[in-house]
């Protein structure tokens, strides 16, 4: 982090470019999630005026708008002080300056105190067994990131990656992914190489209507690059079946991470129900 004074030193898009990145160490190292070399050091002046302190920087920045400007003061001006607020709210609004969007910057990831193995891999986690996903060439970072969110919201047991599936520990994808992919963890399996002794189907247009599936207690469920949806290969491997979801618009069509959720929510409708 940067002391105060210094970044008043500093020109237009770089102070503000200083600033988001100092307001996003801020708010992890708030959640007690601040990576190592950037937790909050300054022994002379408490953390809360050095909030303060680095906001007022941003309040003299000209454009930052009347009314974003007017939402700061009053969070700095609030005993107690929310922090946390402070810190998300300045960089956002920073960041509407700067033109960028949150996810293409620096999400502030949760954190989650389960213990792990060896791997850094929650081994204590609510899921159903033998529910796993299956992810097959997604391309966008953010998106692979959003399908492991997803699947541990969800209570999916297992992510399994294609052999050209974007890398999950891509910075845009653990941003994303918000803990998840450290949490769940994941394989990187080829269609063969699947566990081949529970049920495989697929979400994919000309199937099933989503209602009317009979989702398996166990099973994978392959999801299709964002381009072409599932390769023939997977169609062929998903031998319990294929599953749609019905849509009424011109376009008919969902962004893939969207698409998985709303099967994992009627997966876990229909597990709830034989619980």
């Amino acid at each position: 982090m940067i002391e105060p004074g210094k970044l008043f030193q500093l020109e237009g898009g770089q102070k503000r470019r200083k600033l988001a990145l100092t307001f996003g160490a801020l708010e992890r190292d708030i959640n007690g999630i601040a990576e190592k070399g950037t937790e909050y050091s300054f022994k002379d002046i408490p953390r809360s005026l050095y909030i303060k302190k680095v906001t007022e920087v941003l309040l003299k920045d000209p454009k930052l708008s009347p009314e974003a400007a007017a939402e700061l003061q009053r969070l700095i001006s609030t005993e107690p002080m929310d922090e946390l607020r402070v810190c998300n709210c300045a960089r956002n609004h920073l960041l509407a300056i700067i033109g960028t969007f949150p996810a293409e910057w620096d999400l502030v990831i949760a954190p989650h105190s389960a213990p792990t193995d060896e791997n850094g891999i929650v081994i204590e986690r609510d899921f159903f067994p033998g529910v796993s996903v299956y992810a097959e060439d997604i391309r966008s970072p953010f998106n692979i990131g959003s399908i492991f969110r997803t699947a541990e919201a969800m209570g999916a047991e297992n992510v399994y990656i294609s052999p050209f599936c974007t890398d999950p520990e891509q910075p845009r994808a653990v941003r994303s992914g918000m803990g998840c992919i450290e949490t769940l963890g994941y394989k990187r399996l080829s269609l063969d190489e699947l566990p081949s002794d529970i049920p495989v189907f697929a979400l994919e247009t000309g199937g099933t209507d989503i209602n009317d599936f009979v989702f398996p207690e166990k099973g994978i469920c392959i999801i299709g690059s964002e381009e072409l949806g599932c390769s023939p290969e997977a169609l062929k491997k998903a031998t319990y079946g294929r599953v749609s979801i019905p849509m009424k618009g011109l376009k008919a069509s969902l962004n893939v991470g969207v698409a998985f959720g709303i099967l994992m929510q009627k997966w876990v409708e229909s597990l709830e129900k034989t619980r």
